[in-house]
C-alpha cells in the first residue's frame, strides 16, 4: 500500500485566491498525480451572525481590524478534526520564523500541514494562546495577507516530495540544496546571442571538468 500524500490544508478569507495556483504547473501534476492533497477552508464558515463577521476594530484603539478569535479557532479545530493524520498547524505570521530551505525541508518529512492566513491587522492574541500554532514568516516586508505567503510554502515543499520533479537530482542540484550555495550560471541555445558566447567547457563533452566548473561558479 502507497503511503499517503502529503496533505495541506489552507485557510483564508479569500480561498479563491488559490484558483490558479493549484491549477497550473508543478503543483498542478502533483494534485493529478496525487502525491499531494489540497484542501481549501473559507473562514467565514465558522462565523456567527447574519453578515457572518471575521474580523472587528482593535481594543486600545488604533487603524484597520483584528481577527477574531471565536470563528478562527473554530475553524482550525474542524479542519484539524477532518483528517486522523497529525497536522503541524502553521500561522503565516511577520512576526514567525524566517522560512529558509531547512525549514522546508523540515516541512517535506510532515503527513499533514495545516496553513492559517491571516489578514487585515493580523490575529486577536488569543488565537496563539489558544491554538499554538508554529508561527512562519517568509520576510521582512508587508503583504496583503497569508495566502501569498501559504503559497510560498507550499510550492516550496512539494518540490522535495518524491515524484513531484520530472528529475529527482533537480531539487539537489538546485539553489540552497545541501552545500548551502547557489546555483552555477545556466546557458541554453543559442551557442553565442549578442557577442556572447557559452563557455567553451560546457560544450566539450567533459563531464568531469563540467562538473568542476559549476562548482568553482557556484555563486
Amino acid at each position: 500500500m502507497s503511503a499517503s500524500p502529503l496533505r495541506f490544508d489552507l485557510l483564508s478569507l479569500f480561498p479563491a485566491l488559490f484558483d490558479g495556483f493549484l491549477s497550473e504547473s508543478i503543483l498542478k501534476r502533483a494534485i493529478d498525480k496525487e502525491l499531494v492533497e489540497v484542501h481549501r477552508w473559507d473562514l467565514r464558515d465558522w462565523a456567527e451572525g447574519k453578515h457572518k463577521q471575521v474580523d472587528d476594530r482593535p481594543f486600545g484603539g488604533g487603524p484597520g481590524m483584528v481577527l477574531m478569535a471565536p470563528p478562527i479557532v473554530a475553524a482550525v479545530e474542524a479542519v484539524q478534526a477532518a483528517d486522523e493524520r497529525p497536522a503541524r498547524l502553521i500561522a503565516l505570521s511577520p512576526q514567525g520564523r524566517r522560512l529558509d530551505q531547512d525549514r522546508v525541508r523540515e516541512l517535506a518529512d510532515a503527513s499533514r500541514i495545516i496553513l492559517l492566513c491571516g489578514r487585515y491587522e493580523g490575529f486577536d492574541e488569543r488565537i496563539f494562546e489558544t491554538l499554538e500554532p508554529e508561527q512562519l514568516s517568509v520576510g521582512d516586508y508587508v503583504l496583503s495577507g497569508g495566502e501569498v505567503a501559504a503559497m510560498v510554502v507550499v510550492d516550496a515543499v512539494m518540490r522535495l516530495l518524491p515524484g513531484v520533479l520530472g528529475d529527482a537530482e533537480s531539487a539537489i542540484d538546485e539553489s540552497f540544496g545541501p552545500d548551502g550555495g547557489l546555483e552555477y550560471p545556466h546557458y541554453t541555445r543559442p551557442r553565442e546571442f549578442r557577442g556572447r558566447a557559452v563557455p567553451d567547457i560546457l560544450l566539450s563533452g567533459d563531464h568531469a571538468a563540467i562538473a568542476r566548473w559549476r562548482r568553482e561558479h557556484r555563486r
